[in-house]
């Protein structure tokens, strides 16, 4: 794992401030790669290539970026790792048997494949994660490529030096690089904060590819490549997704969800047996790769489905004890350390727990900002940091269990939702926005005394806390739900109109007030032709394009490698992605539980009662923080004269909902903590300022 960056000048830039400037980006982000440092220019082209190295494979001075392939026409600044480098190494020698290897690194692998196929026919042959940019110096252009599903993030845009009627003339470089405070560091980065990547940040609680934060900067979305030539147009101030063509620069999909999911679902393995040999074939064998490193590898374990099969794979396959490591936590109710304790005892790995205080959770609050670089609100952002914390004092490798739910149907809306929605589907929607307006007009707390006496009389697990709020928060959707996509994008929304909340300025358009009432498929995500009937399927591929890539490979990714721990997603490897697919619903769903399949293969490992109980997540109780020792924090960065000054919210939506929370009125936990990040985040690219 490493960090890239880089630079497209078209300005007079010398090759000494060239290589300044790629150098103070590469150090920005020194954690992701602390082994080693490179930097390569060609100021007649106005290129520059920076790289962080952090060893994994080859661990000699051979594996030293940026690279250059045999006939010195391809250079690479590479972060990632082929999982099947060597047997992609193996066919080029077959086929060239006099190819010299200066090591065994698979960015050497990579260059020669480049070489002998091509980029697309290359990539396509690969099973890795991996963002790459590519100078190729016969034909003047930098290609930058990410893996399929997104599992490394890559950055890209435009300079914006203040001055907007520069734009496209010498004044505008085009850069990359792996995080965003890598790009931050170039002397011309004066980009504004974008209002329409702001509203969505507050929808989901995560800006969505390929939007970024700012102004002319983008996500690289997965599975694309872009390519740029040395003479490159303005940045064309919008939404870039693919396919693109401008003068100069294009933007391809070089492997597309869409299709397999299309490929996959009119191709399903509709014999049980069949299909469950499959899919464990397919897990060990991604298992076995993904464990191949020179360095020490372990495993997260949690406990639950996913992590559980990952780690039963893993020691299946190890003669030695698979490194195990998990986060505990006082608060009983938020500490599964127990249950993976149980499993690991079980499996016979040697297992580690680290048992945390909330004194010790919240001091990691202050990271936050510096951690991600852009507004993140996911509050397991938290454990997670400090599980990677923990497992990077023992292995410099570690596998997770990420991706399972989205795979094969382990998140609670995706059979929660359809239940939900068969209950009120039956009346008119004229008739559910009588309704909603009916329980809307009765007062929380109103509708919080309604539920003392009833509360009186059920024992404590059938009680209901906090009546009136979710009274309003039925009644909203009641009289704004169409139909059943829709209620799945109110599930994954914080604030349904984060337009209303925002105070907008100089002219900009947010993306989401146009689409406020389009609830089938707000972000415009590119959808299959055909299947996707089942509304369960639908919400699977919607998460696999957007809240894994943009949300859960983001959190594992920032929360890993701000301690320089490499991640691997085995459930990632793209075959077993385009398995699952091909697996029937009611083989990912059945008796209203997910991942049937997932747990058939894993109760061969593990005993089932080790296994069921509910699912409880991996999250703290922010909520609880907020009233109590986080309360002066949230205070200073919720004060109405700082969010005045700012000019981004609207101050008095802010503050209802802060009070409410105090209160204990509502629980307003998730849409305070994603301002609170944002404060954070905001407060701190100030601090930075104002040291340059």
């Amino acid at each position: 794992m490493c960090g890239i960056v880089g630079i497209l000048s078209n300005s007079s830039t010398n090759h000494e401030d060239l290589n300044k400037i790629t150098e103070k980006m590469a150090l920005a982000i020194s954690y992701r790669g602390p082994d080693d440092m490179g930097v390569w220019s060609d100021i007649e082209h106005g290129i520059a290539l920076g790289h962080r190295r952090l060893s994994i494979l080859d661990l000699s001075a051979a594996g030293h970026q940026p690279m250059h392939s045999n006939s010195h026409r391809y250079v690479i600044a590479f972060n990632g790792e082929i999982y099947n480098h060597l047997e992609i190494r193996a066919e080029l020698q077959n086929i060239e048997p006099n190819i010299i290897w200066s090591g065994h690194s698979d960015t050497e692998t990579l260059l020669a494949a480049f070489e002998k196929w091509g980029i697309i026919p290359t990539l396509n042959r690969t099973v890795g994660m991996f963002a790459i940019a590519l100078w190729d110096k016969e034909t003047k252009k930098l290609h930058l490529i990410r893996d399929r599903i997104g599992e490394k993030p890559l950055y890209y845009g435009w300079t914006n030096n203040g001055h907007d009627n520069v734009k496209g003339q010498l004044g505008q470089d085009f850069i990359f690089g792996s995080e965003l405070k890598a790009l931050t560091e170039h002397p011309k980065f004066y980009n504004q904060i974008s209002r329409s990547a702001l509203a969505n940040y507050l929808r989901f609680m995560y800006v969505p590819a390929p939007q970024s934060i700012y102004q002319d900067i983008y996500k690289l979305e997965p599975g694309c490549i872009l390519s740029i030539s040395e003479v490159f147009p303005a940045s064309p101030n919008e939404m870039l997704r693919a396919p693109l063509n401008l003068n100069g620069l294009s933007l391809t999909r070089w492997w597309s969800l869409a299709n397999k999911v299309e490929s996959g679902l009119t191709n399903l393995i509709t014999n049980e047996t069949d299909a469950l040999e499959q899919l464990e074939l397919r897990l060990k064998d991604s298992v076995s790769l993904q464990s191949l490193s020179d360095v020490p590898l372990g495993a997260f374990l949690s406990g639950g489905v996913d992590s559980s099969t990952i780690v039963a794979l893993m020691q299946e396959q190890c003669m030695n004890p698979v490194k195990t490591f998990t986060v505990g936590f006082e608060e009983s109710g938020f500490d599964e350390s127990p249950f993976a304790k149980e499993v690991a005892k079980h499996l016979g790995t040697d297992h580690s727990e680290l048992f945390v205080t909330a004194s010790e959770a919240m001091a990691v609050i202050p990271l936050l900002a510096s951690m991600y670089d852009e507004p993140f609100a996911d509050s397991s952002q938290i454990p997670t940091h400090l599980v990677c914390k923990a497992a990077r004092q023992h292995v410099t490798v570690a596998l997770s269990g990420d991706a399972g739910d989205e795979l094969f149907g382990g998140y609670n809306r995706y059979f929660w939702g359809p239940r939900i929605w068969n209950r009120i589907s039956w009346l008119p929607y004229s008739t559910r926005q009588i309704l909603g307006s009916m329980i809307a007009g009765l007062p929380i707390n109103i509708w919080d005394s309604l539920s003392k006496p009833i509360n009186a009389m059920l024992p404590n697990s059938s009680k209901v806390s906090r009546l009136g709020d979710k009274a309003h928060k039925l009644a909203h959707r009641l009289s704004t739900i169409q139909d059943l996509d829709g209620l799945y994008w109110s599930l994954v929304s914080e604030w349904e109109d984060p337009a209303n909340s925002l105070l907008i300025r100089d002219s900009q358009i947010l993306s989401t007030e146009n689409i406020s009432q389009e609830l089938f498929n707000p972000l415009n995500i590119n959808f299959p032709t055909v299947g996707l009937e089942e509304s369960q399927q639908r919400m699977m591929y919607f998460d696999s394009m957007t809240y894994l890539p943009d949300d859960i490979l983001c959190k594992v990714d920032r929360a890993a490698m701000a301690t320089s721990l490499e991640t691997r997603v085995p459930f990632l490897d793209h075959r077993v992605v385009e398995l699952a697919w091909q697996l029937p619903l009611n083989m990912k769903i059945r008796d209203n539980k997910g991942k049937w399949a997932l747990r058939q293969v894993l109760y061969k490992y593990v005993p089932k009662e080790l296994i069921e109980r509910p699912k409880a997540g991996f999250g703290i109780p922010i909520g609880q923080w907020l009233r109590g020792p986080l309360k002066d924090w949230a205070n200073s960065l919720l004060d109405e004269r700082v969010i005045r000054s700012q000019g981004y919210f609207k101050v008095e939506i802010i503050q209802k909902k802060w009070q409410e929370h105090i209160r204990g009125d509502r629980d307003n936990t998730t849409s305070l903590w994603s301002i609170l990040m944002f404060q954070s985040w905001i407060t701190h690219q100030g601090s930075l300022k104002g040291k340059n």
